[in-house]
């Protein structure tokens, strides 16, 4: 049997790794186009190592999406993301991924789909399919490409790169009625969760950048400076992270059930638990004083805990820090600049948000931070022909 190729470019964004495709070399009968890309990534892997696909058998790496030209007036690429489980046959493609998506604007550059100057930032308007939110990335360009090489370092990157800012737009509900789209899906910034065998826990459940559900650390028995070998070596905390987890989005409205959310939608709602500041060693080895940080915070992604923070977690926690009442801001709101500073497994992130309140509802306008992107592979990824045909 014959191999497929498909053109692909495989891009480092933020702290994690994927494949982008172009919409129109990929099949268009969902069914087909998922299992050609879970075939692309590696998945379902029985052995957890994704040995024969491009994924890297973590959630930070075993990612895919898909960009085209779009048909609004004030976007100008379509984005969609899917979170491809490692062992599972699911794509979870309900909500976004905030790291990737500065790779996002560079890929439209590259293909074609976005113009740019030759020298400057291109502007790149993005509209984020999955949910349904606009999007502003500011790529910088030299000599008529984009620039991907510079001196801002990430914290979770080993390497400096250019700079990108991004701006996550109108992150609150859009007014139509939907109570699982408005900014607090419960009407509250903090609920009360019961747990079986663990009791009460208080959680803020917020939609800004993905569905995200916000906890205090020492409701799950942490501290907040906690690194992944802390966390993903008990089964039994991963599994109550997974009871929380699934039970608020059933609460949130985005599942009907909390096996539904287990078994079909594990990507979205994120949990991520906070604390106040501590000093701490990082994943790199680097000293993080109690000084360098407004609050502490760690998010599970895919049943683990991220190595970094998602990008969309960052959105949430800044939109939180806006907000009278919530978690965040009862340990930390932003400063008088607007951002706040927490610190995560690989080191610090500085994010900004802009709030406002009608009186009776609060909503944010927007939330900024900045990440780096860079081209790792351009070319074709191979599939056996029977994943399906590509293309239009």
């Amino acid at each position: 049997m014959k191999q497929t190729r498909i053109a692909a470019t495989y891009m480092r964004g933020g702290t994690s790794k994927g494949v982008f495709f172009r919409a129109e070399d990929l099949p268009v009968e969902r069914d087909q186009r998922d299992q050609l890309l879970m075939r692309v990534i590696g998945s379902p892997d029985r052995y957890g190592k994704h040995i024969d696909g491009m994924g890297g058998a973590t959630s930070s790496t075993s990612k895919v999406v898909i960009v085209s030209r779009s048909s609004r007036s004030d976007s100008d690429v379509d984005y969609l993301f899917g979170a491809v489980a490692v062992g599972e046959p699911v794509i979870d493609w309900s909500g976004n991924c905030g790291n990737l998506t500065s790779a996002v604007g560079p890929f439209a550059i590259h293909a074609g789909l976005v113009d740019a100057p030759s020298d400057g930032v291109g502007i790149v308007r993005i509209w984020q399919a999955n949910i349904q939110r606009r999007i502003i990335a500011h790529v910088p360009m030299a000599g008529g490409s984009v620039q991907e090489i510079g001196d801002f370092e990430l914290d979770g990157v080993p390497f400096p790169a250019a700079e990108i800012p991004l701006e996550f737009l109108d992150l609150a509900s859009d007014g139509a009625g939907d109570d699982a789209g408005a900014m607090f899906p419960s009407g509250s910034p903090v609920d009360t969760l019961q747990v079986p065998g663990a009791g009460a826990m208080e959680v803020t459940l917020i939609n800004a950048g993905n569905p995200t559900i916000l906890i205090h650390a020492a409701s799950l028995g942490l501290t907040g400076v906690e690194l992944q070998k802390d966390v993903n070596d008990r089964p039994e905390l991963l599994a109550l992270a997974e009871v929380v987890r699934a039970q608020c989005a059933v609460m949130m409205g985005l599942v009907g059930s909390a096996a539904e959310a287990t078994a079909k939608r594990p990507h979205t709602p994120k949990l991520a638990f906070i604390a106040h500041p501590a000093s701490y060693t990082a994943s790199d080895g680097k000293r993080i004083d109690t000084g360098d940080v407004d609050l502490l915070a760690r998010i599970f992604s895919m049943g683990q805990l991220h190595h970094a923070m998602t990008g969309t977690g960052a959105v949430a926690i800044a939109a939180a820090a806006a907000i009278p009442g919530t978690i965040v801001h009862q340990v930390a709101p932003l400063d008088a600049q607007g951002f706040i500073r927490f610190g995560h497994p690989s080191g610090v992130l500085r994010v900004g948000a802009e709030a406002m309140s009608d009186g009776s509802d609060w909503s944010v306008r927007k939330v900024t931070m900045s990440r780096s992107a860079r081209r790792l592979m351009e070319g074709w990824v191979c599939v056996p022909a029977d994943c399906g045909s590509a293309g239009r």
